[in-house]
């Protein structure tokens, strides 16, 4: 990744992570730490005073030393290995998304920095056996050809997904823990994965999925891929999620068509009518890899690339946080749509952000956004 040009001393790895574990220090906040103050143990030291900037009343809980310790022992107990974003082995297709985790946890025996193909393939939970049957297929035939196969280890589809290309090397990005098995049915399919494969988590060990971890777990399995397939999916659901992820992150969107009555097939459906690619066989996920076609654009909501802090900026402008806040709302609100109405240098409303971010007042959302924190 950008952040830094060489190999970083075990100090910076464990700060890194210390940094990561922090109170209110999301991916995106994270990079602008590390591109502002461009070590880990420098933005470290950096938050007690950003937080009480952002109108925080008491000290922002910095992870601690010995938990970070703990954590790296626990890790390598169960065979485990951290993969920082400033390591040469961390994805490249991962590190140029915005919101892409800086620490992961790798568990099994897989290679995360090879250079072959991979493919997300997600759908639904309660896929219907035809749905589960043309996954297996798919995956197996990918697989096959070189491709690994990335999906959730949830029921239905992912399952199907998995089981398909366990053969060759399939990856699990898991919404809990890298040792928490969800849903627990699949506690011999994760044991195999993990014998050929990678499970692979951003949280800390031991944390259980609850629905917040499903989102940025998807963001993880699509960021991880050159294209997704859909293979049914509401079009409410976690899947079609992942679809906007991957459409936003300028992946290749695969779908497969269903009938028309069955409400798993609104969710692909409504994709081919919005622009994804036609899915009835390997061949086309494996043609569009060997010979990439430029595809239109499916009709979600673009993103907009992210000013980052200037190397030379030492002076920063007064801006006040309360106008800020008071443009805010818990409905998102674009940066660019702040930075109008302050008529002011988006640096200095990124500053401004970062200091109320770090005291928890405000969320970054997908899509250069930000809105209040409930409570």
């Amino acid at each position: 990744m950008e952040e830094t040009e060489k190999p970083i001393t075990q100090k910076e790895r464990l700060a890194w992570l210390r940094l990561y574990r922090s109170d209110n220090v999301a991916p995106v906040t994270f990079r602008r730490l590390i591109s502002k103050y461009k070590t880990a143990e420098k933005s470290l030291e950096a938050l007690p005073e950003l937080s009480l900037r952002g109108g925080k009343k008491t000290a922002i809980r910095i992870f601690e030393e010995d938990r970070a310790l703990q954590e790296i022992e626990n890790v390598k107990k169960l065979g485990g290995r951290f993969c920082l974003s400033c390591d040469e082995d961390y994805p490249s297709s991962l590190a140029a998304v915005e919101d892409g985790p800086a620490v992961l946890t790798l568990l099994g025996n897989g290679d995360i920095s090879q250079e072959k193909p991979v493919i997300g393939i997600v759908g639904a939970r309660n896929a219907s056996l035809n749905g589960r049957r043309f996954t297996e297929k798919l995956a197996k035939e990918l697989s096959e050809n070189g491709v690994i196969v990335v999906s959730g280890l949830a029921r239905g589809i992912d399952t199907a997904a998995h089981t398909g290309s366990l053969n060759a090397e399939t990856w699990a990005v898991v919404a809990g823990g890298v040792d928490v098995v969800y849903p627990r049915e699949n506690q011999k399919l994760y044991d195999k994965i993990k014998e050929r494969g990678l499970i692979i988590s951003e949280n800390p060990l031991g944390v259980q999925p609850t629905a917040r971890h499903f989102p940025r777990r998807n963001r993880i399995v699509s960021g991880l891929s050159e294209g997704v397939a859909i293979i049914e999916a509401g079009v409410r659901s976690g899947s079609l999620i992942t679809a906007r992820m991957a459409a936003e992150q300028g992946r290749d969107v695969y779908a497969v068509p269903g009938f028309p009555g069955d409400p798993r097939s609104a969710g692909p459906n409504k994709l081919l009518k919005d622009g994804a690619i036609l899915l009835q066989t390997a061949e086309d996920i494996l043609d569009q890899i060997a010979h990439p076609q430029v595809i239109p654009k499916l009709l979600f909501d673009g993103i907009t690339e992210q000013e980052e802090f200037s190397e030379n900026e030492e002076i920063e402008e007064e801006i006040d946080q309360e106008k800020i806040i008071s443009m805010l709302s818990h409905v998102p609100t674009p940066i660019d749509e702040i930075v109008r109405a302050c008529h002011v240098s988006i640096s200095g409303v990124q500053s401004v952000l970062l200091d109320l971010e770090i005291a928890g007042r405000i969320q970054r959302l997908p899509g250069n956004r930000v809105g209040l924190v409930n409570g």
